[in-house]
């Protein structure tokens, strides 16, 4: 049941927004479609399914060239954020009638259906209709519905989003697993890089319309293969400063300057950009840590984190630090960063050196 895209595109009314694409998708994977808002995500899940047609390409599905197949003659299930039910219908008639259309027989309609039910928490609306149920209630009952179908290809465009942190917690842990049971192909769009760790597998990060990287999740948050998918693939943006290598030494940006032996030996004369996460300035120094200069823009509380908003040389930094900070405004900053966190990236963007401690990982 192998997807491939090949050279897939997506041109309306003379504005891209699908770029040229070639991607394969195994059966039995979970592949998490990773971007910002208007990255692409939801317009390459519509050419999946077949409710839009590309533009340039060739889509395969089981060894088939199914372009220009409707969605209705494919295997497919999808899940929006916005949610979609049958207003007339009981939460046990929503789930029930894609099995109904498929003909199959009532007992195991049945059965499916109240595994399904159980599964979601819905067992005890599964009388209701859904204007009687909460929205989180009526978002489990879409994906119970699109569960039992046992769909070849699954597609869940940020199906979570509208659910409470609990119970959006344990589904992202549930449902990779229930549908990579099926065998079925599993995409899962999302804008959120800890939701992309969190359900594993593998990520095609997206922006403006490209898949910039695609690969084990792992791998590609660990080696971005550029500073573009580097910044989609960290929660705030990954920070970049300019850097020059010159004989023994790396200089960053109009100051600190440390020996090459610490942190890109082997590259070659000239200017790079150096990226790191946010999660890993500190605002305490340890040994070894680089030290760079800054004013405060503003703090945001998260609770047992502040982000600090920075200005640097110019350049806006967001930093993510343990615990609550009491900062002013305007304030004058020292910041500190491990040298083992920083990607080196080419005048093209393109990496040219992971962190080290990311290539331990």
């Amino acid at each position: 049941m192998t997807l491939t895209l090949e050279n897939v595109s997506k041109v309306v009314g003379g504005k891209t927004h699908i770029h040229p694409t070639d991607l394969t998708l195994e059966p039995g994977t979970m592949n998490v479609l990773l971007g910002p808002t208007s990255a692409g995500k939801t317009s390459l899940m519509r050419l999946m399914a077949g409710l839009d047609q590309p533009t340039t390409g060739r889509i395969i599905w089981q060894g088939d060239d199914v372009t220009g197949q409707r969605v209705q003659d494919r295997k497919v299930a999808m899940v929006y954020q916005q949610f979609i039910n049958y207003p007339s219908m009981t939460v046990y008639d929503n789930i029930a009638s894609p099995m109904r259309l498929l003909g199959l027989e009532k007992d195991e309609i049945d059965r499916r259906v109240r595994e399904a039910a159980e599964l979601m928490q819905l067992t005890p609306q599964i009388d209701r209709k859904p204007l009687e149920l909460s929205g989180g209630q009526q978002q489990r009952c879409a994906l119970a519905r699109a569960l039992v179908k046992n769909a070849g290809l699954v597609l869940l465009d940020e199906p979570l989003a509208n659910l409470d942190y609990k119970l959006r917690e344990e589904l992202r842990a549930e449902i990779p697993k229930i549908f990579e049971r099926s065998g079925a192909i599993f995409v899962y769009a999302t804008t959120e890089p800890e939701e992309a760790l969190l359900l594993g597998g593998n990520c095609a990060t997206l922006w403006q319309g490209r898949v910039t990287q695609f690969g084990p999740t792992p791998s590609v948050y660990r080696k971005p293969a550029d500073a573009t998918t580097a910044r989609v693939f960290s929660d705030p943006p990954m920070n970049f400063i300019d850097v020059e290598k010159s004989g023994d030494a790396i200089r960053f940006g109009k100051g600190q300057e440390i020996p090459a032996s610490t942190l890109g030996r082997d590259l070659a004369d000239g200017s790079y950009t150096a990226g790191f996460r946010p999660n890993h300035l500190a605002l305490e120094r340890r040994e070894g840590m680089l030290g760079f200069s800054s004013t405060l823009s503003v703090t945001e509380i998260t609770g047992s984190e502040t982000f600090v908003h920075l200005d640097h040389e110019g350049q806006r930094w967001v930093g993510l630090v343990h615990g609550v900070r009491d900062l002013e405004p305007g304030q004058e900053l020292t910041v500190h960063l491990d040298p083992r966190h920083i990607y080196i990236f080419g005048a093209d963007g393109r990496l040219v050196q992971p962190a080290p401690y990311a290539e331990a990982a």
